[in-house]
Protein backbone atom coordinates (compact mmCIF):
# COMPACT_ATOMS: atom_id res chain seq x y z
CA UNK A 1 0.00 0.00 0.00
CA UNK A 2 2.84 2.40 0.78
CA UNK A 3 4.25 2.01 -2.73
CA UNK A 4 0.84 2.65 -4.28
CA UNK A 5 0.41 5.83 -2.27
CA UNK A 6 3.89 6.96 -3.27
CA UNK A 7 3.13 6.36 -6.95
CA UNK A 8 -0.22 8.12 -6.72
CA UNK A 9 1.43 11.09 -5.03
CA UNK A 10 4.07 11.15 -7.77
CA UNK A 11 1.44 11.17 -10.51
CA UNK A 12 -0.69 13.80 -8.84
CA UNK A 13 2.25 16.07 -8.15
CA UNK A 14 3.66 15.57 -11.64
CA UNK A 15 0.50 16.02 -13.65
CA UNK A 16 -2.20 17.75 -11.66
CA UNK A 17 -0.10 20.28 -9.79
CA UNK A 18 2.75 20.70 -12.26
CA UNK A 19 1.38 23.62 -14.28
CA UNK A 20 3.27 22.98 -17.52
CA UNK A 21 2.58 19.26 -17.39
CA UNK A 22 -1.11 19.76 -16.67
CA UNK A 23 -1.35 22.25 -19.52
CA UNK A 24 0.37 19.83 -21.90
CA UNK A 25 -2.02 17.06 -20.93
CA UNK A 26 -4.89 19.26 -22.04
CA UNK A 27 -3.44 20.44 -25.34
CA UNK A 28 -5.58 19.04 -28.17
CA UNK A 29 -3.71 16.40 -30.16
CA UNK A 30 -6.10 15.61 -33.03
CA UNK A 31 -3.48 14.06 -35.32
CA UNK A 32 -2.11 11.81 -32.57
CA UNK A 33 -5.68 10.91 -31.66
CA UNK A 34 -6.44 9.90 -35.25
CA UNK A 35 -3.22 7.90 -35.54
CA UNK A 36 -3.88 6.02 -32.28
CA UNK A 37 -7.38 5.18 -33.46
CA UNK A 38 -6.04 3.61 -36.65
CA UNK A 39 -3.28 1.43 -35.26
CA UNK A 40 -1.22 0.41 -32.24
CA UNK A 41 1.71 -0.52 -34.49
CA UNK A 42 4.88 1.63 -34.53
CA UNK A 43 4.74 4.64 -36.82
CA UNK A 44 7.91 6.57 -35.94
CA UNK A 45 9.86 4.30 -33.61
CA UNK A 46 11.80 1.38 -35.02
CA UNK A 47 11.30 -2.00 -33.38
CA UNK A 48 14.50 -1.52 -31.36
CA UNK A 49 13.54 2.04 -30.36
CA UNK A 50 10.06 0.84 -29.34
CA UNK A 51 11.61 -1.74 -26.99
CA UNK A 52 13.94 0.86 -25.50
CA UNK A 53 11.21 3.43 -24.94
CA UNK A 54 8.99 0.76 -23.43
CA UNK A 55 11.82 -0.31 -21.10
CA UNK A 56 12.56 3.27 -20.01
CA UNK A 57 8.89 4.04 -19.36
CA UNK A 58 8.59 0.80 -17.38
CA UNK A 59 11.26 2.06 -14.96
CA UNK A 60 9.74 5.54 -14.68
CA UNK A 61 6.33 4.09 -13.76
CA UNK A 62 7.10 0.46 -12.88
CA UNK A 63 4.69 -2.42 -12.53
CA UNK A 64 4.26 -3.74 -8.99
CA UNK A 65 1.01 -4.44 -7.15
CA UNK A 66 -0.45 -1.78 -9.40
CA UNK A 67 -0.15 -1.59 -13.21
CA UNK A 68 2.51 0.64 -14.69
CA UNK A 69 3.58 2.21 -17.96
CA UNK A 70 3.79 -1.15 -19.73
CA UNK A 71 0.17 -2.07 -18.98
CA UNK A 72 -0.92 1.46 -19.95
CA UNK A 73 0.80 1.06 -23.35
CA UNK A 74 2.64 4.33 -22.84
CA UNK A 75 5.04 3.52 -25.67
CA UNK A 76 2.16 3.64 -28.17
CA UNK A 77 1.18 7.12 -26.98
CA UNK A 78 4.78 8.30 -27.34
CA UNK A 79 5.07 6.84 -30.84
CA UNK A 80 1.86 8.52 -32.01
CA UNK A 81 2.81 11.83 -30.37
CA UNK A 82 6.22 11.81 -32.10
CA UNK A 83 4.53 11.03 -35.40
CA UNK A 84 2.27 14.03 -35.08
CA UNK A 85 2.07 17.01 -32.68
CA UNK A 86 5.44 16.29 -31.04
CA UNK A 87 7.29 15.57 -34.27
CA UNK A 88 9.85 18.26 -33.42
CA UNK A 89 11.14 15.94 -30.69
CA UNK A 90 11.89 13.07 -33.09
CA UNK A 91 15.58 14.00 -33.56
CA UNK A 92 16.03 14.32 -29.80
CA UNK A 93 14.47 10.90 -29.26
CA UNK A 94 16.52 9.25 -31.99
CA UNK A 95 19.75 10.69 -30.57
CA UNK A 96 18.73 10.11 -26.96
CA UNK A 97 17.79 6.47 -27.46
CA UNK A 98 21.11 5.76 -29.18
CA UNK A 99 22.89 7.53 -26.34
CA UNK A 100 21.02 5.52 -23.69
CA UNK A 101 22.25 2.34 -25.35
CA UNK A 102 25.78 3.75 -25.58
CA UNK A 103 25.78 4.47 -21.84
CA UNK A 104 24.35 1.03 -21.10
CA UNK A 105 26.91 -0.76 -23.26
CA UNK A 106 29.79 1.16 -21.70
CA UNK A 107 28.55 0.45 -18.20
CA UNK A 108 27.14 -3.07 -18.52
CA UNK A 109 28.07 -4.24 -22.05
CA UNK A 110 24.42 -4.64 -23.00
CA UNK A 111 21.76 -2.48 -24.66
CA UNK A 112 19.37 -0.78 -22.23
CA UNK A 113 16.40 -3.05 -22.97
CA UNK A 114 18.52 -6.09 -22.15
CA UNK A 115 19.58 -4.88 -18.69
CA UNK A 116 18.16 -6.06 -15.38
CA UNK A 117 15.79 -3.55 -13.72
CA UNK A 118 18.38 -2.49 -11.12
CA UNK A 119 20.91 -1.86 -13.89
CA UNK A 120 18.36 0.14 -15.88
CA UNK A 121 17.66 2.25 -12.80
CA UNK A 122 21.37 2.91 -12.40
CA UNK A 123 21.64 4.09 -15.99
CA UNK A 124 18.55 6.30 -15.78
CA UNK A 125 19.71 7.86 -12.51
CA UNK A 126 22.95 8.86 -14.21
CA UNK A 127 21.08 10.15 -17.26
CA UNK A 128 18.63 12.16 -15.15
CA UNK A 129 21.53 13.75 -13.30
CA UNK A 130 23.29 14.63 -16.53
CA UNK A 131 26.32 12.57 -15.53
CA UNK A 132 25.98 9.53 -17.79
CA UNK A 133 29.41 8.24 -18.77
CA UNK A 134 29.39 7.50 -22.48
CA UNK A 135 26.69 10.02 -23.43
CA UNK A 136 27.80 11.64 -26.71
CA UNK A 137 28.74 15.30 -26.57
CA UNK A 138 26.73 17.73 -28.63
CA UNK A 139 23.04 17.46 -29.45
CA UNK A 140 20.45 16.66 -26.81
CA UNK A 141 21.80 16.51 -23.26
CA UNK A 142 21.20 13.50 -21.03
CA UNK A 143 19.14 15.51 -18.53
CA UNK A 144 16.99 17.12 -21.24
CA UNK A 145 16.28 13.78 -22.89
CA UNK A 146 15.28 12.23 -19.58
CA UNK A 147 12.98 15.18 -18.82
CA UNK A 148 11.27 14.76 -22.20
CA UNK A 149 10.68 11.02 -21.95
CA UNK A 150 9.64 11.30 -18.30
CA UNK A 151 7.02 13.91 -19.23
CA UNK A 152 5.78 11.80 -22.16
CA UNK A 153 5.56 8.76 -19.88
CA UNK A 154 3.35 10.60 -17.40
CA UNK A 155 1.25 11.98 -20.28
CA UNK A 156 0.81 8.51 -21.73
CA UNK A 157 -0.12 7.04 -18.37
CA UNK A 158 -2.75 9.67 -17.56
CA UNK A 159 -4.07 10.82 -20.92
CA UNK A 160 -7.47 9.92 -22.29
CA UNK A 161 -7.16 6.34 -23.63
CA UNK A 162 -8.23 7.51 -27.07
CA UNK A 163 -4.74 9.02 -27.49
CA UNK A 164 -3.11 5.60 -27.42
CA UNK A 165 -1.97 5.38 -23.80
CA UNK A 166 -3.73 4.75 -20.48
CA UNK A 167 -4.95 1.41 -21.83
CA UNK A 168 -7.95 0.06 -19.90
CA UNK A 169 -7.86 3.27 -17.81
CA UNK A 170 -5.03 1.87 -15.70
CA UNK A 171 -3.49 5.31 -15.15
CA UNK A 172 -6.77 6.83 -14.03
CA UNK A 173 -7.42 3.87 -11.74
CA UNK A 174 -4.02 4.23 -10.06
CA UNK A 175 -4.33 8.01 -9.74
CA UNK A 176 -7.89 7.74 -8.40
CA UNK A 177 -9.34 9.83 -11.24
CA UNK A 178 -12.84 8.70 -12.30
CA UNK A 179 -12.60 10.13 -15.81
CA UNK A 180 -14.26 13.02 -17.59
CA UNK A 181 -17.79 13.75 -16.47
CA UNK A 182 -18.76 16.70 -18.66
CA UNK A 183 -20.00 14.47 -21.47
CA UNK A 184 -22.37 12.84 -18.98
CA UNK A 185 -23.76 16.12 -17.66
CA UNK A 186 -20.97 16.85 -15.21
CA UNK A 187 -20.98 16.18 -11.48
CA UNK A 188 -24.24 16.51 -9.59
CA UNK A 189 -24.55 18.64 -6.47
CA UNK A 190 -24.82 15.47 -4.40
CA UNK A 191 -21.61 14.10 -5.90
CA UNK A 192 -19.81 17.39 -5.28
CA UNK A 193 -20.62 17.33 -1.56
CA UNK A 194 -20.03 13.61 -1.14
CA UNK A 195 -23.64 12.51 -0.72
CA UNK A 196 -23.66 10.44 -3.92
CA UNK A 197 -20.96 8.23 -5.40
CA UNK A 198 -18.99 9.22 -8.46
CA UNK A 199 -19.11 6.32 -10.88
CA UNK A 200 -15.81 5.99 -12.75
CA UNK A 201 -15.89 5.98 -16.53
CA UNK A 202 -14.65 2.36 -16.77
CA UNK A 203 -17.64 1.17 -14.74
CA UNK A 204 -19.92 2.63 -17.41
CA UNK A 205 -18.52 0.46 -20.19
Amino acid sequence: MADLVTRRDFLVQSALYGGALWAALNVPRPRALAAAAVSTDPVVLTAAEWRTVEAIAARIIPTDEAPGATEANVVNFIDKALANEDAALKPAYQAGLKAIDAVSVKRFRKAFAELAPAEQDEVLTAVEGGKADGWPKGGVTAADFFAAIRAHTVFGFLCDPSYGGNRDYVGWRVAGYPGRQHDRGGYTKEQMIGQAPIVPVWAKE
